[in-house]
């Protein structure tokens, strides 16, 4: 059987999940915070027909023949370069200029990682607690979920570029809360685990969340009230790609049909 049809395929499967990963992008590409993805690839084994060097008989050979047994995705890497900062006039809508994540606490009581900042309001004890669109908890600094009382105008909350929150009261009065939110970085961005709703989740690769809040020798994210950051995906950017795709893909479908044409022919020298 010919190396080539397997090594077509190879190719075919590849450029499938290629498209597939930019289809995603497309997708994606009005989701806030969302962080476009691209897919890597690496060659197969190859098999070594001759080696370069001395035969031990004085016969020099100066390169190699090898053949190679086709392609291999081996990670998605997302880039994290922020989007557009699309100004909303909501109160409760937060961008992050800078490397930071927002921290959430989920169903299960385990706290994952954020871009999406639009977040929500719940009445839970007669208290104002803000959650996400999907009810998980925003955290604080103390790891503890943010409530403002019940008297409190939402609209009147102010949150600095630090994370502080305050409130104007009627008398306009500017009054500081002892609540900060919680932002925090990673040493491996590209460690984290999509989880999907916008959310990820550390991983051994990515390493332990390191809060802004503690580690002054980070470089500190900007919150900007009011605002939500949009997508990072530029859609003439990922039609472009996804034309190279399948330009890469017809050229492997090609090179199958070749290999089957081969093979037909001599199938029939003997008539």
């Amino acid at each position: 059987m010919m190396r080539s049809l397997y090594t077509a395929a190879s190719g075919m499967k590849t450029q499938q999940m290629n498209v597939d990963t930019i289809s995603n992008n497309l997708a994606n590409v009005n989701t806030t915070g969302y962080k476009k993805e691209r897919l890597e690839f690496k060659s197969l084994l190859y098999e070594s027909m001759a080696k370069a060097g001395n035969d031990g008989q004085g016969n020099g050979k100066p390169v190699n023949l090898q053949v190679g047994h086709g392609v291999k995705p081996v990670g998605t890497v997302r880039s994290y370069t922020i989007g557009t900062i699309q100004k909303t006039d909501n109160p409760l809508d937060l961008a992050i200029t800078g490397d930071g994540f927002f921290v959430v606490k989920d169903q299960s009581d385990e706290q994952v990682y954020t871009k999406d900042g639009s977040f929500k309001i719940a009445l839970v004890d007669d208290r104002q607690m803000l959650i996400t669109s999907e009810g998980y908890q925003v955290q604080d600094v103390n790891d503890e979920p943010i409530y403002f009382d019940s008297n409190i105008d939402i609209k009147k909350v102010n949150i600095s570029s630090d994370g502080s929150f305050s409130y104007v009261t009627n008398n306009n009065e500017v009054i500081a809360m002892d609540t900060k939110i919680k932002v925090v970085q990673f040493r491996n961005v590209n460690g984290l685990e999509a989880l999907g709703n916008n959310l990820l989740r550390a991983t051994s690769s990515s390493g332990d969340p390191i809060s802004e809040q503690d580690d002054e020798d980070l470089i500190k994210s900007q919150i900007v009230q009011g605002s939500l950051e949009g997508s990072n995906v530029q859609v003439v950017e990922e039609m472009v790609n996804l034309i190279v795709a399948q330009r890469a893909y017809e050229v492997s479908s090609k090179a199958i049909q070749t290999s089957d044409d081969m093979l037909s022919q001599a199938n029939n020298l003997k008539r």
